[in-house]
Order: C-alpha cells, then sequence, then structure tokens
C-alpha cells in the first residue's frame, strides 16, 4: 500500500475528511470531527496510526512485527502500522476499517444519530 492508495480508503467512508492540523508533513484523517488515521508524507516505507481495542493492540503486536505501539500517541489505545509489505493490502484495510469504527461507536450519541443520516 502506498500513500495514494491510503488516501483513497480513507477518504471512500462515508463522513471522513482529511486535514492537516499539524502542519503540512501530517495528513490526518477524521470521522465526526475524530481521528481515526495520522500518516506522515515522508516515512518509507508508508506507517500509520490507527486506533486500536486495547487488547487487540497488544495482541496484534505480539502477533505481527509491522504493528508497534502508537508512535506520539496513547500507546493502549494506537498501533503503529508499517507498510512495509509483510501483511496484505487487505490486513491492512481492515485495521483501518477497524480505526474507523471504534470512532464512530465512540461518538455521543446525538453524533452517532447525526453520522448516520449522512449519504
Amino acid at each position: 500500500m502506498n500513500i495514494e492508495e491510503l488516501r483513497d480508503y480513507c477518504i471512500s467512508k462515508k463522513g471522513v475528511e482529511e486535514t492537516l492540523p499539524f502542519g503540512p508533513d501530517t495528513l490526518v484523517f477524521k470521522v465526526m470531527g475524530k481521528a481515526f488515521l495520522l500518516t506522515g508524507f515522508n516515512s518509507s516505507p508508508l506507517q500509520f496510526n490507527v486506533k486500536c481495542d486495547p487488547e487487540k493492540a497488544i495482541e496484534f503486536r505480539e502477533q505481527f512485527p509491522c504493528v508497534l505501539p502508537g508512535y506520539h500517541m496513547n500507546k493502549k489505545h494506537w498501533n503503529t502500522i508499517l507498510a512495509d509489505g509483510s501483511v496484505s493490502n487487505k490486513q491492512l484495510k481492515e485495521w483501518i476499517t477497524d480505526s474507523y469504527t471504534l470512532v464512530i461507536s465512540g461518538l455521543p450519541k446525538i453524533q452517532q444519530k447525526k453520522f448516520a443520516s449522512l449519504k
């Protein structure tokens, strides 16, 4: 997966916006104003941070060498994924979707209703 494929996959999801809140080098994808993925433009290989269930986060770090504690993030809830080719794009997309879904499920009910009404 490269940065263009990552971007295309993220923005294809309902209600997603891409932002640059930390300057021109860090791209942040948000749903309903909450971040679910962060990535730098200059990393090689591509790496990105995704939110993760705390129990699964530890399990993934033990199972996959390309999964690390979230760089500059709360390491209990975030993982850094190295897209180094050691796992499939399908697996990478699953982790991205899990992060997206986890953020939506943590929204207040009123925002979840607003999200549900988006096209």
